[in-house]
């Protein structure tokens, strides 16, 4: 018998507009399992690795910008979600994670598949809630009606993030021969609404008497979607008030009047004259170049970051102000009150921005081929409607060095890890019939290949490895690279190719090794087909620390000499 309350909760979420759904195969979480299957406005899928069902569902909510609902047995399966949980407690991705779990009195008591899953999350989740593990009160029925309710809300709530219900559940758990699933046509639901923070008018007198003493405003963009409000109002401040745009490729707000190739020059203090902001203004999450946070907190600028909620983001250890209001509204307000920022701080920016933009084709036409090469082919070549998933380490860094790019950037940059980069991209191709590529290097692939393991086509992604046959990024950090110790304990080599794992999944295989192969290979790479499609770029790790800094170095002769 499949109790009331389990098949309320899932018409709960249908009603409030969740309708995708991610289960792990188990006995325990089986009332679960049935009754979202059974719902006939949610789309279920079976997802066997927790870990990658997690990252998966992760890759789903990120695009659609609704929670998206996980489903796991007890015991370890939880745990096998905490990486994904992390990554979307970070990235601000609402999940509704559900997962099933031992009476309580079973616990600690050498009972199957049993762990302390109460707030196993811990601060990784917006909240914790515990189901009622008995309903023989009217009480406790409607108090489960209300978990589901409040947390539903709570995913969605600004900051949006997981949240989590461990769902106590006993014997019986499958439902008798020819038992009907009742699901409520007007489940008990209640909504939260939420309002904008606004500035008040002596709060934007006081910014305003202090912008009056700016000349040379920068702003920086943290990781987050695409916004073209958001975009056009950062083109007009950098056109008609001599605003400097510093963009990430996360930031998703590259364009030709934003600095994007800021990487190249910001290392070198021997550039720094002239770049130094009297004001960092910022919003969003996180940012990608190191030598823009260090050349930020070595300035000793005042920065002000806006953030809806008043939490404390002092990434350049300098925050002086937070904006309790939203990006939109105070950039209307901002071109509307900011005087002309200085011409020369402005030109000074955009200058070195353009020698790096046209220096970069030169300076590619004489390096070997490797990874940074093949990528600044590549690139140009990927459909601009394509969602376009980078790998944390050297993938994501080498696009961000490589400027302005079209297409919608999505990395996993809240914890900023390996695990789940081919499962995310697996989530996306869910959401959208659009082409989904995934640039990936060799360590992050293998490591998540379960992302593949299930029934459902994905016939719009493309993979790319980057193959080098270690975790090259380490030859690029001073204090591994100098280590005896390098390749085995931090490149870790290994020889794995990814056409056997093409083969057992029935994807579409090929390697190349050289300029010429990469070229042809790209001419139907985009071509539409019925299996994904990996392209492996096969190179060296030592190769390709080396024309890594030679392109460095070749880039800053050039701004040297000018």
């Amino acid at each position: 018998m499949i109790i009331q309350p389990i098949l309320d909760l899932v018409a709960i979420c249908a009603k409030k507009g969740i309708d995708n759904a991610i289960l792990s195969p188990g006995s325990r979480c089986a009332p679960l399992t049935l009754a979202f299957a059974r719902h006939p406005d949610i789309h279920s899928r079976t997802i066997s690795d927790e870990r990658s069902a997690a990252f998966i569902a992760l890759g789903m909510a990120q695009q659609l910008g609704q929670p998206v609902v996980l489903v796991c047995t007890s015991g370890s399966a939880a745990l096998n979600y905490y990486p994904a949980v992390a990554e979307a407690y970070f990235q601000q991705i609402p999940l509704l994670i559900l997962t099933a779990d031992r009476p309580p009195e079973w616990i600690d008591q050498w009972d199957g598949q049993t762990i302390f899953q109460e707030e196993v999350f811990g601060k990784h989740v917006k909240k914790s809630f515990r189901f009622p593990d008995s309903f023989s009160n009217e009480d406790q029925i409607w108090h489960a009606s209300r978990i589901v309710n409040e947390a539903i809300n709570l995913s969605r709530q600004f900051p949006a993030g997981p949240v989590h219900i461990n769902i106590p559940l006993r014997e019986p758990f499958y439902p008798s021969e020819g038992e009907k699933f009742e699901f409520p046509e007007h489940p008990r639901e209640f909504t939260t609404v939420t309002s904008q923070s606004q500035l008040t008018e002596e709060s934007l007198r006081n910014i305003k008497n202090r912008l009056s003493e700016v000349k040379r405003l920068l702003i920086v963009p943290g990781q987050q979607k695409p916004n073209h409000q958001i975009q056009s109002l950062l083109d007009h401040l950098a056109k008609n008030q001599n605003v400097v745009i510093v963009t990430d490729a996360i930031s998703n707000l590259q364009s030709e009047n934003t600095i994007s190739l800021h990487d190249h020059w910001l290392g070198n203090e021997s550039l720094h004259d002239d770049l130094a902001p009297d004001l960092v203004l910022s919003f969003g999450k996180s940012v990608i170049s190191k030598s823009l946070k260090i050349f930020l907190r070595n300035s000793k600028t005042s920065h002000w970051h806006i953030q809806p909620n008043g939490e404390s983001k002092d990434t350049f250890q300098h925050l002086t102000r937070i904006l309790a209001c939203s990006p939109v509204g105070f950039l209307n307000w901002l071109q509307e009150n900011l005087p002309v920022q200085d011409e020369a701080f402005s030109l000074r920016w955009n200058a070195l921005e353009k020698e790096v933009s046209q220096a970069l084709p030169t300076v590619f036409s004489e390096v070997e081929f490797g990874e940074y090469s093949a990528l600044h082919f590549l690139l140009n070549k990927i459909p601009p409607h394509s969602k376009l998933h980078l790998a944390n380490s050297m993938a994501v860094r080498y696009v961000n060095f490589l400027g302005k790019r079209n297409q919608e950037i999505i990395c996993n940059r809240g914890t900023s890890g390996i695990d789940g980069s081919n499962s995310t991209a697996v989530g996306c191709t869910f959401t959208t019939k659009d082409p989904v590529t995934l640039i990936t290097g060799d360590m992050a692939f293998f490591y998540d290949r379960n992302a593949f393991w299930h029934n459902y086509g994905m016939a719009n992604l493309r993979i790319v490895i980057l193959n080098n046959h270690a975790g090259g990024i380490f030859r690029l950090i001073d204090g591994p690279a100098r280590q005896p110790e390098l390749e085995e304990f931090f490149e870790t080599k290994q020889q794995l190719s990814a056409n056997h794992l093409a083969e057992e999944f029935g994807f579409f295989y090929i390697k190349v090794k050289n300029q010429e192969e990469l070229e042809r290979a790209l001419v139907d790479f985009y071509e539409p087909s019925i299996h994904p499609k990996i392209l492996e770029i096969e190179t060296s790790s030592p190769k390709n620390a080396e024309i890594l800094k030679q392109v460095k170095a070749s880039i800053l002769a050039i701004l040297n000499e000018s």
